[in-house]
């Protein structure tokens, strides 16, 4: 019986890089906790959220002359081994030349049943290390919830949870979107 070696290091974001260079493009990847982990093509219900999430951001997000971009990692200054890719980016500063983002105003994760403690434990910590960041969405697929996550005073970091009558208030982007919009198309 073959057994996989495990790393006994932790991969950091430089030696990452270098390596995801060298994956075929239609692998998906990030880093999490010095370990880089591929990523699953996600469901159709997840990618419908992300669409209206991209589609009722980004309409916000042009008023600001900020961008959402889908599918790019995140980096904070604070942890050298973790380069996760949210569903969603929003960011405002000039074009990136590569696909790592370091001053997001808001990311948004879809809940996947097979990532949701991942995405609401490490990576919610992982977030609210990066300075730029103001808001952080956790959307729920399997229910019409939200959670908001924004950043108060100092390091202080509240939450709120949103249903389906909610509103969410969004003035890091100059607006607000309601949850129903996000999950138009989905039947619960």
């Amino acid at each position: 019986m073959a057994v996989a070696a495990r790393r006994e290091t932790r991969m950091s974001l430089p030696d990452y890089r270098d390596w995801a260079e060298t994956r075929p493009d239609h692998e998906r990847w990030e880093l999490l906790d010095g370990e880089p982990v591929l990523m699953s093509p996600p469901s159709e219900r997840h990618q419908i959220v992300v669409a209206n999430l991209i589609r009722r951001l980004g309409d916000l997000a042009d008023t600001k002359g900020c961008r959402v971009v889908p599918g790019i990692a995140v980096l904070s200054a604070a942890m050298n081994d973790f380069a996760p890719v949210p569903d969603v980016v929003v960011r405002c500063g000039p074009p990136l030349p590569d696909g790592y983002a370091s001053d997001p105003v808001l990311v948004a994760e879809v809940l996947s049943p097979s990532t949701m403690s991942l995405d609401r434990g490490r990576k919610t910590d992982f977030y609210r290390s990066i300075e730029s960041l103001k808001a952080f969405l956790i959307v729920y697929q399997d229910e019409p919830r939200v959670e908001v996550w924004r950043r108060g005073e100092g390091t202080a970091w509240r939450k709120q949870a949103l249903g389906l009558d909610g509103v969410l208030d969004l003035p890091e982007i100059g607006g607000d979107l309601t949850v129903a919009s996000v999950f138009a198309g989905i039947a619960f």
